[in-house]
C-alpha cells in the first residue's frame, strides 16, 4: 500500500500536481537542545524537491559526532543559527538511498539513481525515510558497494583525507599519530597513511587497540595508561580527532617541519591553535591548525575509487534502525564505537 502510495506521488510530481501534505514519512524530530531523551519518531510531510535538489528515499545513515554535539548544543559553536532552539529539527548528515524524484534543473541525477553523500551543507535531515538535498552533494554508489558502507563514508572519510593533505610532506616516509584512531575518522585515516607507506601510531582506548593493530597501526597507545605528549616520541604529522591537550603539549612532540591538524576537539583548544598557531609556524617551522570542514563529492568520488580498488573499507561497529536512533547516538557519545555507526532505514537485502 506505501508502495502504490509512492507511485502515486511519483506521478503527480512528474505533471506538476503534488500537493504538499499528501504524503508521510517517518522521522526523527528535535525541537530542543539536550539529551537523547529530546529525539521523538514523528510523522511528517515528505518534502518536496526544489530546482536543484533531489528526493532520496534514505536506505542508511551514519551517526556522526556532529550530531552528538548539535543534539546537546555543546560546544556552543554548534548553536551558529540556531542560539535558542536547533536551526534543522532532524539530524544525520551522512546518507545513501536511492533517488526518487528530481528537481527541474537537475543535471547529473535521475530517479533511480543509488547515491550517497553529506548533505551537513544543505539542510541535514538524514534521520528520516526520505530528504531533499542538493544534487551536489550525491556520489553515486557502486553496485559493489552496500548502503551502509556508503553512509559511512561521506563525512568521516573526508575528514581524514583532508587532514592527510593538509599534512603531507615530500618525503617518502611520514610518522603520523592518530589520536582517537578508533571511531570513524580515526579507522579511515589509518587506512589512507597505510596506503601512503607511513609508519602510523594509534592512540585509543583499551578496547579499540586489536581492531586497530588489525587495520595496520604499527604502534598503538593506550590513552588511559599512556600520555604520547610525554613519551619520547616525535611525529611528522598528528591528526587529533578528540583534542582536549594544551597547544604546547602538541607541539612539544612534532618533528621539524612537522604538522598538527584538529580535526575535532575542544572550544579553548581552538582558540589556541587560532591565536598562537601562526607564532609557532613561524619561530619553529611547525604547522598546527584546525582542519575545516568542507564537504566535497570531488573527494567522495576519490574515495569510492579506493574502496573499487579494494584499497579503503569501512569499519562498521553496530548496526541500529530508526526507531533506536538515541540507543545509536547514544552509544556513539559514550565513545565506545569502533568505526562507524549505523542506522538502517530501509531493510535491504544490500545493507
Amino acid at each position: 500500500m506505501f508502495i502504490n502510495s509512492l507511485m502515486a506521488y511519483k506521478e503527480l510530481f512528474c505533471t506538476n500536481k503534488f500537493l504538499k501534505g499528501d504524503f508521510f514519512m517517518k522521522a526523527i524530530i528535535y525541537e530542543k537542545y539536550g539529551t537523547t531523551d529530546e529525539l521523538e519518531l514523528n510523522e511528517i510531510d515528505i518534502p518536496y524537491p526544489q530546482n536543484n535538489e533531489v528526493l532520496v528515499k534514505v536506505h542508511a545513515v551514519s551517526v556522526n559526532s556532529w550530531d552528538w554535539d548539535l543534539l546537546r548544543g555543546k560546544p556552543f559553536l554548534t548553536r551558529l543559527g540556531g542560539m535558542i532552539k536547533p536551526k534543522h529539527r532532524i539530524l544525520g548528515a551522512d546518507i545513501s538511498g536511492r533517488v526518487e524524484a528530481v528537481g527541474s534543473h537537475v543535471k547529473h541525477l535521475v530517479a533511480g539513481d543509488e547515491v550517497f553523500g553529506d548533505i551537513s551543507w544543505c539542510g541535514w535531515g538524514g534521520f528520516a525515510e526520505y530528504v531533499c538535498v542538493h544534487e551536489d552533494a550525491m556520489s553515486i554508489k557502486p553496485a559493489s558497494m552496500t548502503f551502509d558502507q556508503a553512509a559511512a563514508i561521506p563525512q568521516a572519510a573526508v575528514l581524514a583525507l583532508q587532514g592527510l593533505r593538509i599534512g603531507r610532506q615530500n618525503t617518502k616516509r611520514q610518522t603520523v599519530l592518530i589520536n582517537g584512531a578508533g571511531g570513524g575518522v580515526g579507522t579511515f585515516a589509518l587506512q589512507l597513511a597505510k596506503l601512503h607507506g607511513a609508519e602510523v601510531t594509534c592512540v585509543d582506548s583499551t578496547q579499540k587497540l586489536n581492531m586497530l593493530k588489525s587495520l595496520g597501526a604499527n604502534y598503538v597507545i593506550d590513552y588511559k595508561k599512556e600520555d604520547f605528549t610525554q613519551l619520547d616520541k616525535s611525529y611528522d604529522l598528528i591528526l587529533d580527532v578528540v583534542g582536549t591537550r594544551s597547544i604546547f603539549n602538541y607541539k612539544r612532540v612534532l618533528n621539524p617541519n612537522g604538522t598538527y591538524v584538529m580535526i575535532g576537539g575542544s572550544l579553548s583548544l581552538i582558540i589556541q591553535l587560532l591565536c598562537l598557531g601562526p607564532l609557532f609556524a613561524k619561530k619553529e617551522n611547525k604547522t598546527l591548525k584546525v582542519l575545516v570542514h568542507k564537504p566535497n563529492k570531488k573527494d567522495q568520488d576519490a574515495l569510492t575509487k579506493l574502496y573499487m580498488e579494494g584499497n579503503l573499507l569501512p569499519v562498521i561497529d553496530r548496526r541500529y534502525n530508526l526507531n533506536q536512533v538515541k540507543e545509536a547516538i547514544r552509544y556513539l557519545g559514550e565513545g565506545h564505537a569502533k568505526g562507524k555507526i549505523i542506522v538502517s532505514v530501509v531493510d535491504d537485502i544490500q545493507t
